[in-house]
């Protein structure tokens, strides 16, 4: 690749579509950039478990037809992306990154998609996920690993892993994710970008045949992407009530770009070292503290204080597990009625802890299951108390940097951080409580480790207040500049 065409696949977003929009630059010339990008790193990198070069094209030709017309164009016209591969794209393979699923092709787009699709976005590929998404590391047993642009051989974090690298690395301008325990946040730390997880409900999520599938809150939606004003544009593309999602929040008038442009509003902020009692690496702590720091310096209140969850991280984490395996052990039952056996004849080509979790499912009971939101209630409890008397809460959004990737297709997290035993699917993510409450949160780039690996800070805000965050995420990243630190910039 030449320079310049490095240098475009890295703008923002919000830069690309209206230079699109203006026609100093064509869909064609745009696309064209990005899968010579993806040719090049994606054996690197293994973002992209599906690369739709025709397609892409095909659409870029249209929307080049369209901006030469002069007709109105979306907000996202002619801007490429990612969609991570356990979400639906109409007329092209949904892997769920499993062994198990072959040659499962849609009819229709997730609601997301099809809001992207509406805005006249460009979808490039499906982006790679751990199976079935059920953990904090992107690996698999068909695709392999997902390693960060930052460090080729350590992991990009999960479950969009696929996604945050591919933004990260200059494949995709934008990628979708889902987050459902911090897997729009846990990749967007580990890779060095920004992950946004807007309120539950915010953004729609269609599912049939139960229309109520994620409904604990649980499994959000958001972007990803290299800066915030990027991720503004997303949500607001992909938000908005919809009749088939009846947990989907009505429009309340939230201003996410406004947000991002706004001047810093006067907001309190709760600095959680450890999120309630997580354990955490020293150099993870070091990278935040000094974040925070800045922050102070560059007027924010700040005050040091941790939640009371009333119950500690293991808890949590055992909570997380039981809730997650719930989930899946109900989509399994769907599965099966379409041919797709995972506790049957697939078994044997599962992923060990997703099989295991599927088992471990029939072992709750729905007594059980329901004394399981007490759990969730201090979590809720323990957040309110601190939002009561601050505006936001900032903590590290993982507690590890990233860690190496296997070389057997499940890598996994660590089992102990500071001689604490943490489960290594999820235990070491800071993320996942916030899913239990449906909390607004974002992850945004707070600097790096002495090896060079990324650190996330994550943002909490106030129920539905999507607003604050987004202003405090561009704040901090005025106060911290990130973009120029991408590696694909730097060399």
């Amino acid at each position: 690749m030449t320079s310049a065409e490095t240098q475009l696949c890295f703008l923002p977003a919000t830069e690309l579509a209206e230079r699109i929009r203006r026609r100093d630059l064509s869909p064609v010339e745009v696309t064209e950039a990005y899968l010579r990008r993806i040719e090049a790193r994606n054996p690197v990198v293994n973002a992209y478990t599906l690369v739709l070069g025709d397609k892409a094209m095909d659409a870029a030709r249209v929307a080049e037809k369209a901006v030469m017309a002069g007709g109105p164009l979306g907000p996202l016209h002619g801007v490429p992306v990612g969609i991570k591969d356990l979400d639906d794209v109409a007329g092209v393979p949904t892997s769920m990154a499993s062994r198990a699923v072959k040659n499962r092709v849609p009819k229709t787009s997730a609601a997301a998609v099809e809001r992207l699709l509406g805005a006249g976005a460009i979808v490039l590929g499906k982006t790679n996920t751990p199976e079935f998404g059920h953990k904090g590391i992107t690996d698999n047993l068909r695709f392999g690993p997902t390693s960060t642009p930052f460090a080729i051989g350590y992991n990009s974090g999960g479950s969009s892993g696929g996604s945050a690298a591919a933004v990260a690395d200059g494949m995709a301008a934008l990628a979708q994710g889902t987050d459902g325990g911090g897997s729009v946040r846990i990749p967007a730390s580990f890779s060095g970008c920004v992950g946004f997880k807007p309120s539950f409900g915010r953004i729609p999520s269609v599912t049939r045949p139960d229309g109520f599938l994620w409904g604990h809150p649980l499994v959000h939606i958001g972007p990803l992407t290299r800066t915030v004003a990027d991720a503004a544009l997303m949500a607001k593309v992909m938000a908005g009530p919809h009749s088939r999602d009846p947990l989907s929040l009505p429009d309340d008038g939230v201003d996410y770009i406004g947000a991002v442009q706004a001047p810093a509003r006067k907001l309190r902020v709760a600095y959680s070292q450890r999120l309630g009692n997580f354990p955490v690496d020293r150099h993870v702590a070091a990278v935040i503290a000094d974040a925070v720091e800045a922050m102070r310096q560059g007027g924010v209140e700040v005050n040091e204080v941790e939640p009371d969850f009333k119950a500690d991280h293991k808890e949590l984490a055992a909570l997380w597990v039981r809730t997650i395996s719930i989930h899946y052990a109900a989509i399994a039952v769907y599965w099966k009625q379409e041919g797709i056996d995972l506790k049957g004849e697939h078994a044997a080509v599962l992923t060990p802890q997703f099989l295991a979790m599927l088992e471990g499912a029939y072992k709750v009971s729905a007594v059980e299951h329901a004394l399981d939101d007490l759990l969730r209630t201090g979590v809720s409890d323990g957040l309110e108390d601190l939002f009561e008397t601050h505006d936001l809460i900032v903590s590290p959004t993982l507690a590890i940097p990233p860690v190496k990737n296997a070389t057997d297709g499940n890598t996994i997290g660590p089992t102990s951080i500071n001689g604490e035993a943490v489960d290594p699917l999820i235990g070491w993510c800071m993320t996942y409580p916030i899913n239990y409450t449906g909390h607004p949160a974002i992850s945004v780039p707070a600097g790096l480790t002495p090896q060079g690996l990324p650190v996330g800070m994550q943002i909490i805000g106030r129920r539905h207040a999507d607003e604050s965050v987004l202003n405090m995420a561009a704040r901090f990243e005025r106060m911290r500049p990130w973009f120029g630190s991408f590696p694909g910039l730097m060399g």
